[in-house]
């Protein structure tokens, strides 16, 4: 039997007894529940699921105008709902109006999809929805959701009751809670997997998922589980993460991940360098939640994440508060996850364990539509297949394709706008929703990023067959980071920048050379910032190709974009 060994600590690591800080940080198990802000004043009056009831009942019946603030702009959260900004507000308004003069009367509402997982079914109830709800929009979002706008309450008990006819929800799909679970999308099914994380994401979401003790976090919590080699959740950017591992005497299970995050202030998270089997992974997950919930950070908003704690904790002393006040056993010490062995987007044609294969095909940064969505779940029909995964990188994986069904089903894929072969700029390029819907924005981005891979394409036809298979280009509306600027090749975070004529025009600063173990891990980190380099929208697709020109001219053989960029002068990025 192998000993089970206690991970060592730093001086005074097991020494929690609580301190009160000069000024208190709204620890619940330090400083006592009473709330320090509003945010918190309203989840302690009334839990955030308790707002269902209110919706089908009142606001369903009355309309918009009898929604009340702190169930408008709080509560209805917890059920994936969120106002989404009226059109014509430019970006240059979003810090000057009120919330309430930004947003429109109808809202974006996020369908949760723990680990990708859907049926032919669901993606034909979710086209239906959105193209009788939602003027036919749908977006596939990096945290593998699918996002529809132009709700209205009214339509919100009909739409909830129809997803879940066949097994779908929206709970907790956004707010103070436990959200989406991410799972490797080729879950149970490739060929090469490690350990299949889905008893684990389903047991998860079945027992803790809409539970009320669980429910009032300081802000969003954020999984990731995969059993995949090529590591392909992001999980070093989650609140907590498993990821597969074989231990050399336990056999596969997963290595655990805490404390990453990005937004405005980025940090990888870190490996507590222990084991987790298949069997305590779910209650392993718990005991996380539980220290966010207790010993996180409420006081003040933009710190009240997991990060923050880690900072100030440390691996060492996170591990023995969960060993010893959660679990009441100690985790045996595990190896870290090996080197990824291919791309984790799963774009392509692959082998499944059970003989069948599973396509990979990009759409542009995400964007779908009902239309679209109700033909994908036909085509998979019509050739034998009914289960797709939405992918952590805005792409879909059909799974459970025939042999000799491979070309049929990539060419049907390919009518709808969903390339298995896509260029590079195509495959590795995401957005966030940007300044069309959401209220935060600054800057365009799904069209910007649609208009840039055409283009790029087009100019860069010559130098293709010399670029890597990945060089990801992530482009946000705003500072916080939803398309994870800081982690890409080139990560562009929208701001205005001042124009020739005195006035302002939308733009971005520039973030180069980011990545994560997952993909390159010589390179892993968060990407180099050069001093004033920003370029405007209208100048982006020079900028990029003067880029990628200069890469393909300097780089050593084999080199990243990656590597290059944090070796290369500042005149050489600009």
């Amino acid at each position: 039997m192998t000993q089970v060994t206690e991970t060592s600590t730093t001086p005074g690591a097991a020494d929690r007894t609580p301190r009160r800080s000069a000024k208190p940080h709204g620890q619940w198990k330090v400083d006592g529940t009473a709330p320090l802000n509003h945010n918190e004043e309203f989840k302690q009056q009334d839990n955030g699921l308790n707002v269902r009831e209110r919706i089908e009942k009142t606001y369903a019946r009355e309309g918009f105008d009898s929604i009340p603030s702190d169930d408008l702009h709080g509560r209805f959260r917890w059920w994936g709902l969120y106002t989404q900004r009226k059109p014509g507000i430019d970006g240059g308004k979003t810090a000057t109006l009120e919330p309430h003069e930004l947003e429109d009367r109808y809202f974006m509402l996020r369908v949760r999809i723990d680990g990708g997982a859907l049926t032919a079914e669901q993606l034909r109830v979710i086209g239906g929805i959105s193209t009788e709800f939602g003027r036919d929009s749908a977006d596939i979002t990096d945290r593998q959701n699918i996002q529809l706008h132009w709700i209205r309450v009214e339509d919100v008990p009909e739409i909830w009751r129809r997803l879940e006819s066949v097994g779908l929800s929206t709970t907790e799909a956004c707010g103070d809670v436990p959200r989406v679970i991410l799972g490797s999308p080729v879950a149970g099914i490739a060929a090469d997997e490690i350990i299949d994380p889905t008893p684990v994401i389903r047991q998860i979401a079945q027992r803790y998922i809409g539970d009320p003790e669980l429910a009032n976090l300081p802000r969003k919590f954020k999984t990731a589980i995969t059993g995949h080699p090529s590591q392909d959740v992001v999980h070093e950017i989650n609140d907590i993460s498993l990821v597969g591992v074989v231990h050399p005497e336990l056999g596969p299970g997963y290595d655990l991940w805490v404390g990453g995050g990005l937004s405005t202030s980025a940090r990888l998270a870190d490996r507590l360098g222990a084991y987790v089997s298949e069997e305590r992974a779910a209650e392993v997950w718990l005991g996380v939640v539980q220290i966010f919930r207790d010993y996180g950070y409420r006081r003040l908003r933009n710190k009240a994440r997991m990060k923050y704690l880690l900072n100030d904790w440390g691996p060492e002393r996170f591990r023995t508060v969960l060993e010893e006040e959660y679990l009441g056993y100690l985790l045996p010490d595990g190896p870290p996850p090996a080197p990824p062995t291919r791309p984790g987007d799963h774009v392509g044609v692959h082998p499944q364990k059970d003989g069948g294969y599973y396509i990979g095909a990009a759409p542009v940064v995400g964007r779908m539509s009902g239309t679209r969505l109700t033909a994908l779940a036909e085509l998979m029909e019509r050739h034998g297949s009914t289960r797709l995964r939405a992918t952590p990188h805005q792409k879909i994986v059909v799974l459970d394709v025939a042999r000799d069904q491979i070309e049929a089903v990539a060419a049907g894929l390919a009518e709808l706008g969903l390339d298995s072969a896509p260029s590079v700029f195509r495959r590795s390029t995401i957005a966030c929703t940007g300044l069309e819907f959401c209220k935060l924005a600054i800057v365009d981005t799904k069209d910007t990023a649609a208009w840039t891979i055409a283009r790029l394409e087009d100019r860069l036809a010559d130098v293709a067959d010399r670029m890597p298979d990945r060089l990801s280009l992530h482009i946000n509306g705003c500072p916080n980071s939803c398309a994870r600027i800081q982690t890409a090749d080139i990560g562009l975070k929208g701001q205005l920048l001042p124009d020739a004529n005195g006035g302002q025009t939308p733009g971005f600063q520039v973030h180069l050379g980011g990545g994560l173990a997952s993909s390159d891990r010589e390179t892993a980190g968060l990407g180099r910032t050069v001093r004033g380099l920003k370029v405007t929208a209208d100048g982006l697709v020079d900028y990029v190709e003067r880029l990628i020109r200069r890469y393909d001219d300097e780089r050593d053989q084999g080199e990243t974009f990656a590597y290059w960029a944090h070796r290369a002068d500042e005149e050489s990025l600009r």
